[in-house]
């Protein structure tokens, strides 16, 4: 039966070549869809690992500030009791602006042992753990018990460690031995995903803010109770202005920004699945129409069959069984191109999202050549054998 089916695809190759790469160019466009649908949802069963639910995020531009360090230092201090002053408010961390789930991203060069990883870097204070309710995998958050250490403390991300460390112990290693500034690794934070549900978790680092920082500094996270409404917000908006010598403020919820993280993440998405969806339609109604075309011109052939006994059920399926072979052609070209993205660690994604990738492209395929050959197949069971003959 098989060796029939090759034969009868053969003495139409140039038509079915059409409908081959048809459906090969399908299963490329289908196979790039399933590979962002299976990455995004991976990273989705993920846990965030961070509270953000109560926490805002502050910005706050300062015309001047104080140009002396101690003033300076002294300045953010007033800035932080003001904040902290009030009922409503649980903890306050003045951090850099890629504050979670924003569109900022601050990135440097670290070092260990000689292996340097560009990495997320985040600059912040002592209460940044306790206002997104950060846990600990290893060590502790830097504090002011740092203040006399040879060197600037730094908590590291679970992902970071895992690069540097495997499963060696982190703390206490020095960072960026050679340079001016090194750094000790004093914690290990389990891995927060801060750029939205559907972002893979990266190596990240958290640096505690000095003297330096505070000249550029201009936002701050804070963790409010239960009890905080729009009218305590409406009172933190009115009586920071003035502190900050009637300097522009912006307050914005990380429930907000996560939504909005989360629906730019998703555009590139939605937009191929859209350009998909209409390939795929106009694939289905070309096969659907081809497969229709020959039975109209096959009905002399169907009826010839029907004739020396062959039943309906039998030329339905030895049409559909003619898709599916040319669609497994179609597929075993398909794969090998596709198999190439795991191999080659193409956008460097774990193999296996490749792989499942693969496998629902094919079943999908498959559906979709099924279901646009039932129907046509359906239709030449149901010729007459006298009737066809008597039209040929």
């Amino acid at each position: 039966m098989l060796k029939h089916l090759f034969k009868l695809i053969w003495n139409k190759k140039k038509q079915n070549f059409v409908l081959m790469l048809e459906i090969l160019v399908s299963f490329l466009v289908i196979f790039a869809v399933f590979t962002m649908v299976v990455y995004y949802y991976k990273n989705y069963r993920k846990p965030l690992n961070l509270q953000y639910e109560r926490v805002w995020a502050i910005h706050f531009e300062i015309p001047s500030r104080p140009p002396n360090r101690d003033s300076l230092l002294l300045f953010y201090e007033n800035l932080r009791n003001q904040i902290k002053s009030m009922p409503e408010i649980e903890a306050v961390s003045i951090t850099s602006s890629n504050v979670p789930f924003s569109m900022s991203t601050m990135q440097n060069n670290f070092n260990y042992d000689g292996k340097g990883i560009t990495l997320n870097d985040y600059i912040c204070e002592g209460e940044h753990a306790r206002v997104l309710g950060a846990k600990m995998a290893a060590g502790r958050w830097f504090s002011k018990e740092d203040n006399a250490s040879k060197y600037r403390p730094v908590v590291i991300n679970e992902e970071l460690k895992k690069r540097w460390f495997g499963n060696g112990d982190a703390i206490g290693k020095i960072l960026n031995k050679e340079s001016d500034h090194p750094y000790k690794v004093v914690g290990v934070v389990t891995d927060m995903k801060t750029k939205g549900d559907y972002q893979l978790v990266e190596p990240e680092l958290y640096r505690r803010a000095d003297t330096a920082d505070y000249y550029w500094l201009s936002n701050a996270l804070v963790r409010v109770k239960p009890t905080a409404d729009v009218a305590f917000e409406s009172r933190l908006y009115k009586s920071l202005p003035n502190f900050i010598n009637h300097g522009t403020l912006e307050i914005e919820h990380l429930t907000d920004k996560l939504v909005s993280r989360n629906s730019m993440t998703l555009v590139p998405m939605i937009i191929l699945m859209i350009v998909a969806g209409f390939f795929v339609v106009n694939v289905a109604l070309g096969l659907f129409g081809v497969l229709w075309y020959n039975i109209n011109r096959r009905r002399g052939e169907i009826g010839l069959r029907r004739a020396v006994g062959a039943t309906g059920q039998s030329v339905s399926r030895q049409l559909v069984s003619e898709a599916l072979v040319l669609a497994t052609m179609a597929l075993i070209v398909g794969c090998f191109f596709a198999v190439q993205f795991p191999l080659m660690n193409v956008f460097d994604m774990p193999a296996s999202v490749y792989l499942i990738a693969i496998g629902l492209s094919v079943i999908f395929i498959y559906l979709l050549v099924a279901a646009c050959s039932f129907y046509p197949g359906k239709q030449a069971a149901t010729i007459y054998p006298a009737v066809a003959l008597h039209e040929e």
